[in-house]
């Protein structure tokens, strides 16, 4: 896989991290496209397949990826430093179907009990969420104790909403994304851990302007709105939310 995006002439390509979806398509997408009168093509998918497809050739405009990916495209000028922005961050929930009983998890006995209780727990093999969540359960002594429902990659809560599983662990903005689900809670502060994302633009974007006009979107105020409604924590400087 190599190349720029195949994407039509007047259209902004992106790569971007999944956690940002729920804040992309409901608010920031609409409102860019329409002030802008721009078209955006997305290419949505983990930072460790963004990566991957990054080494492998792949290329767009603009680029959302978790901080210390960025870091590496930076330091190997694969994106351009001067246009780096922090935008977000997201911390790990659990989600249940809309309606359902929430599990107990206020504390680290609890949160285990939920875990090994519940009819299938869903997790990503591909995500930074999923990866952290087996080695979580693993250095708990509970992979024994839970009935997974391990995905390569995408949303963990699809899991939930077919009913192959009772509980499904991801960042609570990726969870937000699949209709029919709702945040049980957070994990206990003791295991939780939060990821940034930052964007930037390709060294060799096919539309640097254009980029450049979405990444200033990505820390308007209107963004920084949507970023919160859209389950993640704004890291955009006071100013911009105003």
């Amino acid at each position: 896989m190599t190349g720029h995006i195949s994407s039509p002439n007047g259209t902004i390509s992106v790569m971007s991290a999944i956690a940002l979806k729920v804040a992309f398509d409901r608010w920031i997408v609409p409102g860019f496209e329409k002030s802008q009168g721009a078209r955006l093509d997305i290419v949505w998918e983990p930072t460790t397949v963004l990566m991957r497809q990054i080494e492998e050739g792949r290329r767009a405009d603009v680029v959302v990826v978790i901080d210390e990916a960025m870091d590496r495209l930076v330091e190997q000028g694969v994106v351009r430093a001067d246009t780096r922005m922090s935008i977000a961050r997201a911390v790990l929930g659990i989600g249940i179907k809309a309606g359902g009983r929430k599990p107990d998890l206020s504390n680290s006995e609890a949160f285990k009990a939920a875990l090994t209780n519940a009819d299938g727990v869903a997790y990503s093999r591909g995500g930074a969420s999923g990866i952290y969540f087996a080695g979580l359960i693993e250095r708990l002594g509970i992979t024994g104790a839970i009935k997974p429902v391990v995905i390569p990659a995408g949303f963990t809560a699809e899991k939930v909403a077919s009913g192959e599983a009772e509980l499904a662990v991801q960042q609570t903005s990726e969870l937000m994304s699949v209709p029919g689900i709702e945040i049980a809670g957070l994990f206990p502060q003791e295991y939780q851990v939060s990821t940034d994302f930052s964007v930037a633009i390709f060294s060799d974007a096919l539309d640097p302007e254009g980029a450049g006009r979405f990444v200033e979107a990505l820390v308007s105020p209107q963004a920084d709105r949507a970023y919160r409604n859209g389950g993640l924590v704004s890291r955009l400087a006071p100013a911009a939310s105003s």
